[in-house]
This record gives C-alpha cells, sequence and structure tokens, in this order.
C-alpha cells in the first residue's frame, strides 16, 4: 500500500490542471483513497494548491460506483450535476459518474472497451489534451 503514497502523475496531467485552474476552474479529487493517500500524491504532485477539496468515499462509508460517493461532488460545491464534470480514469468510474448524471470525461490511457451499460459517456481520450474544450469555458 505505500506505493499508492507516491504515485506521479502521467506527463500530461500537471499542463493542464494548471491550465484549467488558471481559468479559474475549481478542482476536486472524488477517490475511493484514504486523504492521507489523496494528500500524499498531491503534495508529491505540486498540484495540491491547485485543488480545492479533496473528497474520500471513507466519510460517506461507500465506495464509486456507489451514487453515494458521486454525490459527494454536488454537495461539496453546492452546484447541480450539470454544472460538474466528472474525469474518470477507470471505465468502471466513468460509467458510475454518467449513470448518477455527470458530463463525463473518460482518460481511457490503455484503450479499454467501453462498460456496457444503458448511456455512454460524454467524452472519451486517452489523455487530457481535449479535457479543456471539454470543460469549456464556464468556470463554477
Amino acid at each position: 500500500m505505500s506505493a499508492y503514497l507516491q504515485l506521479n502523475p502521467w506527463p500530461d496531467v500537471a499542463t493542464v490542471i494548471l491550465t484549467l485552474w488558471k481559468r479559474g476552474i475549481r478542482l476536486a479529487l472524488l477517490t475511493n483513497w484514504t486523504l492521507a493517500m489523496q494528500h500524499a500524491c498531491l503534495q508529491g504532485s505540486g498540484l495540491e494548491a491547485m485543488f480545492e477539496l479533496q473528497l474520500s468515499t471513507d466519510s460517506v462509508k461507500a465506495f464509486k460506483p456507489d451514487p453515494a460517493a458521486y454525490r459527494m461532488g454536488l454537495e461539496a460545491f453546492h452546484l447541480q450535476k450539470h454544472e460538474i464534470a466528472f474525469v474518470a480514469f477507470g471505465g468502471w468510474d466513468a460509467a458510475g459518474a454518467k449513470a448518477f448524471g455527470y458530463p463525463t470525461y473518460w482518460v481511457n490511457r490503455f484503450n479499454m472497451p467501453p462498460e456496457e451499460l444503458d448511456e455512454p459517456v460524454d467524452a472519451t481520450c486517452q489523455d487530457l489534451s481535449s479535457l479543456s474544450n471539454f470543460v469549456g469555458g464556464n468556470a463554477s
């Protein structure tokens, strides 16, 4: 488990996160990780200051893709589902966020097949290169 405390971000992450943050886009992490794991990774990445919130499913005692986990974003930002862009690494997480009602961007780095559920995600890319366009010009 200690390896999770020292993960490095993918090469494209820092530039995109910095761009979104400079545009005034409010950023948060919502993970099944503990807050200690999130904090360690963010601190090691140098991106910690850009994330307004770090949300752990520990606080709701339900792992994603449980709707209670995704609801944390609504409650934390006091926004509606359509006002939050959810970015997922795992196909299961992208499918769960989309089923919850979030506009969803799946970073499918390994070109995995999509989950076979009723509704496809809104955008899929192998990296974050088109995330800024997906988020659009409306900062929340």
